[in-house]
């Protein structure tokens, strides 16, 4: 079966077809289209890889690229039967690394505090909480993701660049995908390192990780479920962090598996720990641990072969205690140690770790639909 589109922006990124007959991959390079002229690109694929009911889209190599309408909406899945034969569309624009992104999918950004106490600490912290953007509009309750370094994930300004969680979760929202609370706390700037390392691993003296975790688990926490509308249960409770922001959320979630269910790992600095002697969690109760690790080739200190390492012992932790891991392991051979990166995969880590992945895209789309109009209601 023959599909062909012409694309009206004038863009040079390759293009792929993705679909019911693929798992939806997005960047199949089975699946890559050929330009036969100036924006226009076609593929042949055999029939016998496809089903009878055909439902696809086009993508320029990722769902942070997927094909949008010309006003940057979600577009519903194309529908074809195989004796077609042959499919002709039209792509009216693209989306570029999640892009653009709509004001009002934004979440509330809220302060909590400005110098929120830390007693484990004896200093005091700026936290801020994300809200879904209808929060307020709604009596419904929500899970968690604490994360690491403030400064880096939302706020423009920062000397690295930033995660845009605000922008990544508007397009979450957009696909219904947004309904977490994000607490970000602020870093301790020149405290940063002592609060990230515990003290067995320390890279500094006076490490001060294990009353930073505490602190998180034992005073953070308490006070945002009393606060809002929160799903308190360790199921819906996650924790995350990139480079020591990353090592430190290991160990927050080893140190209490009680409170947390999922970890998202950005680019750990493991290096601190290249034994992976990590602390091992309270087995009176078995526990599940979803992690979605990731990590660029192209950021030195052996980063990927670390994470496998790290993978690999973790797995052999479940062959002597009674704990199960799901791993996610995501890899960009073009990734660097830089919160561009991070950004990009922010949103594939937050659709793992809280969503089931599996559901049909189509009903994904029903539910975009459904959430534009209450949107325009309101």
């Amino acid at each position: 079966m023959n599909f062909t589109i012409t694309s009206l922006e004038d863009d040079k990124r390759p293009v792929y077809i993705t679909g019911n007959f693929n798992k939806w991959d997005p960047r199949d390079s089975q699946f890559e289209l050929k330009e036969i002229a100036k924006n226009t690109y076609s593929i042949d694929i055999d029939d016998k890889t496809l089903p009878e009911n055909i439902e696809y889209k086009f993508t320029r190599g990722g769902w942070e690229n997927v094909e949008i309408d010309r006003f940057g909406n979600i577009t519903p899945n194309r529908k074809t039967i195989k004796a077609e034969s042959k499919t002709t569309d039209t792509v009216e624009k693209w989306r570029i690394n999640w892009g653009p992104f709509k004001k009002e999918f934004f979440p509330i950004v809220e302060i909590i505090s400005e110098k929120f106490f830390i007693p484990q600490l004896n200093r005091t912290r700026k936290i801020w909480a994300l809200l879904p953007y209808n929060y307020h509009n709604t009596d419904k309750t929500y899970p968690v993701l604490y994360l690491q370094d403030a400064q880096n994930l939302f706020n423009e300004g920062s000397a690295y660049g930033n995660w845009e969680i605000d922008k990544k979760m508007s397009i979450l929202a957009e696909y219904g995908r947004g309904d977490v609370i994000i607490i970000a706390i602020e870093n301790g700037s020149e405290d940063r390192i002592k609060e990230y390392v515990l003290d067995y691993n320390s890279i500094t003296e006076n490490a001060e990780g294990k009353k930073y975790i505490r602190f998180l688990a034992d005073t953070l926490k308490p006070y945002v479920d009393s606060v809002y509308r929160t799903k308190p249960e360790r199921e819906f409770t996650g924790i995350g962090g990139s480079s020591l922001g990353g090592l430190i959320s290991i160990y927050s979630g080893f140190l209490y598996p009680e409170v947390y269910s999922k970890l998202m790992i950005f680019s750990p600095s493991l290096w601190v720990n290249p034994e992976n002697n990590f602390p091992q969690m309270n087995f009176k109760n078995p526990y599940n641990i979803k992690v979605y690790m990731y990590g660029g080739e192209q950021e030195g200190s052996q980063m990927t072969e670390r994470i496998e390492r790290f993978e690999k012992t973790m797995e052999g932790w479940e062959d002597s205690h009674s704990l199960q891991f799901d791993f996610k392991i995501s890899i960009n051979p073009e990734g660097k140690h830089q919160e561009f990166f991070w950004s990009q995969e922010f949103p594939r880590a937050m659709e793992w770790l809280y969503y089931n992945t599996t559901e049909d895209p189509k009903e994904l789309a029903k539910k975009a639909e459904i959430i534009r109009s209450e949107t325009t209601e309101i």
